[in-house]
């Protein structure tokens, strides 16, 4: 299985502390309908801090970019390019 990876906000990043651990994310809604695949929850590993990524408007009011494939475990990816998620800090950490 591919490692699904994330960067994250000053929501969840902490200072640096979130790095390395694991949260279960699930996908909610998106901007078009059916952008979720609903029966998908992840989990992916924190790897580093938006406020560093080089993509200021992936960034922008944003909790998570998911990497592509962690993104593509749970939406249909033909008709998806923003979701709204839930997430929460996974136990298996």
């Amino acid at each position: 299985m591919a490692t699904r990876r994330s960067t994250t906000s000053d929501e969840i990043w902490n200072g640096g502390v979130a790095c390395g651990r694991q949260y279960l994310v699930k996908c909610i809604s998106g901007l078009v309908r059916d952008a979720c695949d609903h029966n998908q929850t992840i989990q992916v590993k924190i790897v580093d801090y938006i406020g560093g990524i080089s993509s200021p408007p992936s960034a922008f009011n944003t909790t998570m970019i998911l990497s592509n494939i962690a993104f593509g475990s749970i939406t249909n990816l033909a008709t998806s390019l923003s979701i709204n998620i839930e997430y929460q800090l996974s136990s298996k950490i």
